[in-house]
């Protein structure tokens, strides 16, 4: 008998087959019409835990990931230029048919990080933000109406069609900041932030993700918070997991799980004072444990799939 776990792996295992003999990803009836089955298809819990499939399973879902990263990109792409051709383009956001799901993950995060940091961030980087920076948009117009975004992205034409959107804003044009770069060469930089949030598709598998935490941790300010997106249960045939282990040098304050259509978890973490040693260069150099609560962490209920229970405050 086929379990609801093999039939969820082999229906996901057919859009991917889809999904990779397309000639282009870019939005059209065909490939939107796709990545609607797939996320319905992921979003309802399912007794599945992904990241321990066989091997076979893991290459093709990274294979996915990347899909979908490249899917996702080219989409806000198109939305912003749409956008951006508006006089007022943050008037029109809701043309961008996930809009309501970046509202309630910025709320959501708000509330998170409100949480275990009530003080008002003053500067805040956004890691990966895009084409279409709409978590930064959400966040500085409705949430942290005092605090300057600086959103980083390594491609110029993503961070030029950004620019466009909150260029006629005359608040937001003052406090969004866009920098072409590279993050894992910015280093004195990241001591001047009070909250870094990594965006899910910055390092697509887990060693990539990793080199992108070690760095974090090496240079980001001991005592700030570090924001992360993560996937929990079949969502992780979407984003990459990360498992709160991996952020040595931070302490985990909470991660949440949410069980509606917004898809990302979410996990909040504080950079500690310890020195770092990166996951890639401890070789018999005496590295040093890093304070971590893993060890700490409660198991996901079945219910609210939270570690280390969080409430999230509706304001």
């Amino acid at each position: 008998m086929v379990s609801q776990a093999d039939d969820l792996v082999s229906n996901v295992r057919e859009i991917y087959e889809k999904l990779s003999r397309l000639e282009s990803l870019k939005p059209s009836k065909e490939v939107n019409m796709i990545f609607t089955n797939l996320v319905q298809m992921c979003v309802p819990p399912c007794p599945v835990e992904v990241t321990k499939l066989p091997k076979e399973v893991q290459q093709w879902r990274s294979k996915l990931i990347r899909i979908c990263g490249v899917a996702e990109g080219l989409m806000e792409s198109h939305y912003s230029a749409i956008l951006g051709s508006f006089e007022s383009p943050l008037d029109q956001l809701d043309l961008f048919p996930y809009h309501t799901n970046y509202i309630k993950l910025g709320k959501l995060e708000f509330n998170i990080l409100r949480k275990h940091n009530p003080s008002v961030p003053a500067q805040i980087a956004f890691v990966g933000s895009g084409p279409l920076p709409l978590t930064s948009v959400v966040l500085a117009s409705k949430h942290l109406t005092s605090s300057t975004f600086h959103n980083y992205d390594i491609d110029e034409s993503a961070n030029s069609l950004a620019s466009r959107l909150v260029s006629c804003d005359a608040d937001l044009s003052t406090r969004m900041v866009f920098h072409t770069e590279n993050i894992m060469s910015v280093t004195d930089a990241l001591k001047e932030y009070d909250v870094v949030f990594l965006a899910a598709l910055v390092g697509m598998d887990k060693e990539e993700k990793i080199q992108v935490i070690d760095h974090l941790a090496k240079h980001m300010a001991p005592g700030a918070t570090l924001m992360l997106r993560s996937a929990h249960g079949a969502r992780a045939f979407l984003y990459p997991v990360v498992d709160p282990c991996d952020l040595r040098g931070f302490e985990v304050l909470s991660v949440y799980h949410p069980t509606d259509e917004v898809i990302n978890s979410v996990v909040i973490a504080k950079k500690t004072a310890v020195p770092v040693h990166t996951h890639d260069h401890d070789h018999g150099r005496g590295a040093m444990l890093l304070p971590s609560k893993c060890s700490n962490i409660q198991p996901f209920n079945n219910h609210g799939h939270i570690i280390e229970e969080v409430t999230v405050v509706e304001d």
